[in-house]
This record gives structure tokens, sequence and C-alpha cells, in this order.
């Protein structure tokens, strides 16, 4: 096997990016987008291929087996290529974005699976929305995914449908509506594993039912700073148990992970994340953790 990713923090063997040249495109494209895909300003193509091939070293450096999806029109958000496909033990699931402009990535994907050799187990379909920043694995058998503007209850029930006997639990976890669904907040917005028992949460925005259920779970709260929150300090990425990549900028969420042991890689993301709300989660996707 090698595709398979139902765990957040197993050390990652093979995952995808997308490089800003093949999803920004040029500064005409730049510039019809950015606004009517709610990006705080538009992103300079020079400096973000700069960010994004620092980026890329990491995992390079890592011992990451990279590929890069070409494949797809030039769209701003295809940058974050964690949310268009689903990735578990028996194959991919196509999603089916929660963001009208973003329909067009799931399809995208396919092509490059198919390379890859990963099979396609199906899609969700119909009224049914689904995007995987709304999905975390909270171990092998038991995966969360949150209920809100990008994600609807019918792509959770297709979802389920999907997984089967892939797991004993899903948890559905209601979202607030925040600033509405023009703005992104995914569940991995407001949560992210970095251990087997340990996670990096922001409780203003978290439900407490589904917090408490972490909580007795052995789980341990690393609890972001509201300081640090629009700076994506909950969004982190874990290359291995207790190894993050962070986007610079949160120095006080960076102090709190290496006070639990963690070591943790910063990357500088003005092009790449801060102006399109995209962390190093979702500019990522695994698809093998081992």
């Amino acid at each position: 096997m090698s595709f398979g990713c139902q765990s957040e923090v197993a050390p990652i063997r093979r995952l995808v990016l997308r490089h800003p040249r093949a999803a920004f495109g040029d500064a005409a494209t730049i510039g019809q987008q950015w606004r009517r895909l709610n990006f705080l300003a538009p992103p300079d193509p020079q400096a973000a291929a700069a960010e994004f091939d620092r980026f890329a070293s990491l995992f390079e450096a890592a011992g990451v087996e990279v590929h890069f999806l070409e494949d797809g029109a030039a769209e701003l958000d295809s940058i974050y290529v964690h949310d268009p496909v689903l990735v578990t033990a028996r194959g991919a699931i196509l999603c089916n974005m929660g963001k009208a402009a973003r329909r067009a990535e799931p399809a995208a994907f396919r092509p490059l699976l198919e390379r890859l050799g990963i099979p396609v187990l199906g899609a969700i379909n119909g009224a049914g929305r689904l995007e995987g920043g709304d999905l975390v694995w909270l171990d092998a058998r038991t995966v969360a995914v949150g209920e809100g503007d990008r994600s609807n209850a019918e792509g959770i029930r297709q979802l389920r449908d999907l997984l089967r006997d892939e797991i004993d639990e899903l948890i559905t976890v209601p979202l607030p509506a925040w600033r509405g669904p023009g703005e992104v907040l995914h569940l991995m917005s407001l949560l992210s594993p970095v251990d087997q028992d340990l996670a990096v949460v922001y409780s203003p925005l978290l439900p407490a039912p589904f917090r408490e259920r972490l909580l007795s779970r052995g789980m341990r709260l690393i609890e972001v700073p509201e300081a640090e929150f629009e700076s994506m300090g909950c969004n982190v990425l874990a290359l291995a148990p207790r190894d993050c990549v962070l986007l610079t900028g949160n120095p006080r969420t960076r102090a709190l992970l290496e006070a639990e042991g963690c070591r943790v890689t910063e990357y500088a993301g003005r092009e790449i994340s801060l102006k399109g709300a995209g962390g190093p989660t979702c500019l990522t996707r695994p698809i093998w953790r081992d």
C-alpha cells in the first residue's frame, strides 16, 4: 500500500501540493479573481512562487515524496489542495465543495489519482457538500466532521456511507456561522491534532460538547491565544507526532507547542497563506501517512 491517510499525525510519506504557477496563473487572472474569492489582497505571483518553493523544500528535506497537481484551470483557491479530496485506506473520495467557485477542483484531482495508482471509491454529489478541511481523524477508526457553511448534513451522510466498514464512529461537529459563508471556517480552523494525545485548539469557537469529547479521550489541548487565531496559529500541520509546521508570526503558539515537546518548523506565507486564509494544512493533501 502506498496510500491511505486515516490519521492527522502519523508520519507523512507522500503528499500533493499545487504550485502557485498552476493555481494563480498570471497577474491578469489574479486581478480578476482575488476579490470574488474573498482573498484579503491580490497575491504577488513572483513572491508567492518563492514562498512556495521554500515551503515545498520542507517536505523534500523530511524525505516526503511530493507530487504536484497540475491539472485544472488557474483558480486562486486551488492552491489549497487539502479540500477537494480525501484519501482513506481503501482509496480516494472526491468532495463536493461548499464554496461554489471551487466546484471544479475535485474532478481536476482525478487524473493525478489515477497516475498515482489511487482508486476513487466514490464522490459526494447532488445536494451533498463536503470539504476536506472539515474532516479530522481522531484515530484510524474515528473521524470528526464539521457541519457548517462548507459541509452539510447530506454530504456527511454520503461520507458515512462511503466509509462504511472503515470507521467505528463518525462524530458530527456543528460549526458556528462566524462571519458567514464568504469566510473560511472549517473544523480544522479550530482543531489541529499534533499527536494522538495532543491538539492545538481555538476554544472560543469550538462547540463545548465536542471539546469535552476530546478531553474525555485523554487529549491534552493547547489553547491558541486570541491574538494568533487570525494569523492561523490554530492551523498546524503534523509531519509526524510532535513534528509540526507552523506559519510564521505565531510566537506564543510556537512556545506552547515547544513546551509540550514539539519540534516546530516555521515558514513565511504572506502570499500563499495569509492573503487567502489557508495555512500549512490547507496547502497540503497527504495521501499516505504510515
